[in-house]
């Protein structure tokens, strides 16, 4: 089996891959934290467009799912942490090899990064002989590596490297400094003066005493004294520096290129392994979805916001996660609730599995099976602009007709909050036509709203809740279940706006009382 990729099986998708955009629907979802979380740090790798690029082989979902799978093998995934380790060590030894000034000293750099190299392949190599693997992607690679360490090529580049790093370790030189000038000589068995004052002194030494000498700083790179005495040296040595010297000539192109792609892809999966980790570990399911190219039957149990999980992780406390389900003709979910209760949060949620799925990552929850998309689209609110004269009614019209012109039977609409710049009654005209036209296509849409109407559309559509405490309306659960609305959902908001809830006029009859009682 030739290896191709960790994460592609074909050719074509890594070359779009590579040049793919942050999508629209990114900072909606918030999958934009997300993806600057699993980067961070790992800049060099550039895994950005990695995560940006949905896929649209079922197949490739499942090479990933493999590897993700496989890296569960916690040797394993040590293992080719210490070569991508290994790996950047390489690259910043090459970097200094072009940049330091003098030659030997870059032929020096560069011999080290190739003995770095050869030790990262080696350790890569150890670490897949001895797991039991399961994907076709670490199995290809793991004869691709064997193969190429067997090969002549590569038992040259450690036989170069042996014999240059033996005859360098054989230079023994003196240097006579004195009468303002430095006298470099070969070793000639002379006395170490150096050890023999230190051996006078050591009857005189007492207790450790605290140093007061400054601490010298040990620049890379080489002082004009340096790089005469090491002139020198090369001159009483020719056969050694030419061996160092012929050893970049003839190595120029060490690195695999194979083995390069795997270090930057790899990191596609440590990264979200990280990040997945730190949830896993304070209690959190993940799961591998199913994935279909229908929507029929899809579901999530246990499901959750990664990014509010991570986030309330910090703090110290738990996401509430929740459960769905669309059986036969149901393509759309309507949520309605009282505010603050979860809506919007499922909502990005769904948008989120779908995303990840995509990818071919392990998604939250306990259990999914969702929709490969051919695009996901989202509506959410936005402020007015002040600058915009056309206004928020005609701006909610214009994204939702650019949504209704590309959405297909494949396709995920996320719509959070719709038309609440205009009246009841136009809400849910324009509200009605919109998730119509969306059933018409057979698109897959989550709909927040508070008009309820949207909801009973037909066999199309389910409608979902956020909940509140049984006898304490104020306090939410953050549960959103399947269930028809309560028609408080709509009722509530106005008496928000109008400060006629009940917290609002509890404040204003104790603000009333005060004020009596101080007059």
């Amino acid at each position: 089996m030739s290896f191709l990729s960790v994460l592609f099986t074909e050719p074509g998708e890594q070359v779009a891959a590579s040049v793919r955009d942050e999508p629209a629907y990114f900072h909606d979802l918030n999958l934009d934290q997300l993806v600057a979380s699993l980067t961070s740090g790992r800049g060099q790798y550039e895994l950005k467009p990695l995560f940006h690029a949905r896929l649209t082989s079922p197949d490739t979902i499942d090479h990933r799912q493999q590897v993700f799978r496989d890296l569960e093998d916690e040797a394993l995934r040590t293992g080719i942490e210490e070569f991508a380790e290994d790996m950047r060590e390489m690259r910043r030894q090459l970097t200094l090899a072009e940049q330091l000034r003098h030659p030997y000293q870059q032929e020096s750099w560069f011999l080290g990064a190739a003995e770095t190299y050869c030790r990262a392949v080696a350790a890569l190599a150890a670490a897949l002989d001895a797991a039991d693997l399961d994907s076709r992607a670490l199995n290809a690679l793991r004869d691709h590596v064997a193969h190429r360490t067997g090969s002549e090529n590569h038992q040259r580049l450690a036989a170069d490297i042996e014999n240059v790093r033996q005859a360098l370790a054989s230079v023994r030189y003196c240097m006579t400094i004195g009468g303002g000038k430095v006298t470099v000589t070969r070793y000639a068995q002379e006395a170490d003066y150096g050890a023999e004052v230190l051996a006078a002194f050591a009857k005189f030494k007492q207790a450790q005493a605290e140093s007061h000498r400054l601490a010298h700083q040990d620049y890379v790179d080489m002082n004009h004294v340096e790089e005469a005495v090491l002139d020198r040296v090369a001159l009483l040595f020719p056969d050694v520096f030419a061996a160092l010297d012929r050893f970049r000539r003839c190595h120029q192109a060490f690195v695999d290129r194979t083995v390069a792609v795997f270090d930057r892809e790899v990191q596609f999966y440590l990264a979200y392994r990280e990040f997945a980790g730190r949830l896993r570990d304070s209690g959190l399911s993940w799961c591998y979805p199913r994935v279909s190219r229908t929507p029929e039957n899809l579901a999530g149990q246990g499901v959750f916001d990664l990014v509010l999980a991570d986030r309330l992780r910090t703090e110290g406390l738990r996401v509430v996660p929740n459960d769905f389900h669309l059986d036969g003709a149901e393509r759309v979910i309507v949520v309605s609730g009282p505010n603050q209760g979860g809506k919007t949060t499922f909502a990005r949620m769904f948008g989120q599995l779908h995303h990840l799925a995509a990818l071919g990552c392990p998604v939250p929850g306990a259990e999914a099976r969702l929709l490969l998309c051919d695009r996901i689209f989202t509506h959410f609110e936005r402020g007015e602009n002040l600058k915009d004269l056309s206004g928020k009614l005609q701006d909610d019209l214009v994204r939702v007709h650019a949504i209704l012109s590309r959405a297909t039977a494949s396709s995920v609409v996320i719509m959070n909050e719709i038309f609440t710049s205009t009246t009841v009654d136009d809400a849910v005209v324009l509200g009605t036509r919109v998730l119509e036209q969306l059933i018409e296509r057979g698109s897959l849409c989550v709909c927040v709203s508070f008009v309820d109407e949207l909801s009973r559309l037909g066999p199309a559509t389910v409608s979902m809740t956020s909940t509140v405490v049984p006898g304490d309306p104020a306090t939410r659960t953050f549960r959103v279940v399947r269930r028809p609305p309560d028609g408080l959902s709509y009722a509530l908001a106005i008496a928000d706006k109008y400060g006629l809830t009940y917290e609002r006029l509890r404040d204003r009859i104790r603000e009333g009382a005060e004020g009596r009682t101080a007059s």
